[in-house]
């Protein structure tokens, strides 16, 4: 039973619209279903890796994301506003172009694409793991579903983990290819806008959350150490 009650946290836990959720969707647009999945594969590690946390150390883990809660805003709004930057920055047209003029072999080009999938990947992990609230997400389903994991053996405990992971990728490959099915509805020129406006709103949500760090140290009399 824990397990399709995981498979339902992992589902749940994946929902709620983010920078995660919003990057999903630039990826399976401009470059199609399997970049927007594993990109949403890195939301999947960091909900994975919350989920081991909330069923061995919890308590331990919020006592150190409640004493450190600035260091880790400041930290992640750092890091998800220069991936918004950078977002914002690039250019996939001039990209597309470059990769049809050149005279480089399939091979290389496939090459090129895994690499640019795996960066899309961490990009996602990091962003998931910079949030703090995360753990707090996954513990709320589990409360929610009602997960038992008091007393758990560790094959309970690790059914239950992989079950949420399941959960996860199933919703995320569902969500990308739904989103990449619109893909030839949108125009190359929407892509390089949907490509800056997702940037921005990613940064704008980075420096939401350096700018809350930032002010519970300069006005709250918080520490970031």
């Amino acid at each position: 039973m824990n397990v399709l009650k995981g498979l339902l946290c992992g589902i749940g836990a994946s929902i709620p619209i983010g920078p995660i959720a919003i990057f999903v969707i630039q990826q399976s647009l401009s470059k199609g279903h399997k970049a927007g999945f594993i990109t949403g594969l890195g939301a999947t590690v960091a909900d994975t890796t919350f989920s081991c946390l909330a069923i061995f150390a919890l308590a331990l883990a919020q006592e150190f994301m409640q004493a450190h809660r600035e260091l880790i805003l400041v930290i992640g709004g750092v890091v998800v506003t220069i991936i918004g930057v950078v977002l914002a920055l690039s250019n996939p047209i001039a990209k597309e172009d470059r990769m049809r003029k050149g005279s480089e072999r399939i091979e290389h080009l496939s090459k090129k694409s895994r690499n640019i999938s795996v960066a899309d990947f961490l990009k996602a992990t990091i962003m998931g793991l910079s949030n703090p609230g995360g753990i707090l997400v996954i513990f709320t389903f589990f409360t929610i579903f009602k997960v038992d994991t008091s007393g758990a053996d560790q094959w309970t405990a690790a059914s239950v983990i992989l079950s949420v992971a399941t959960g996860s990728m199933i919703y995320w490959a569902l969500f990308s290819w739904g989103v990449s099915y619109f893909r030839k509805y949108v125009s190359i020129r929407s892509l390089l806008w949907l490509t800056r406006v997702t940037g921005a709103i990613v940064a704008i949500i980075g420096i939401a959350l350096l700018a809350e760090g930032l002010f519970r140290v300069a006005f709250q009399g918080a520490t970031l150490f």
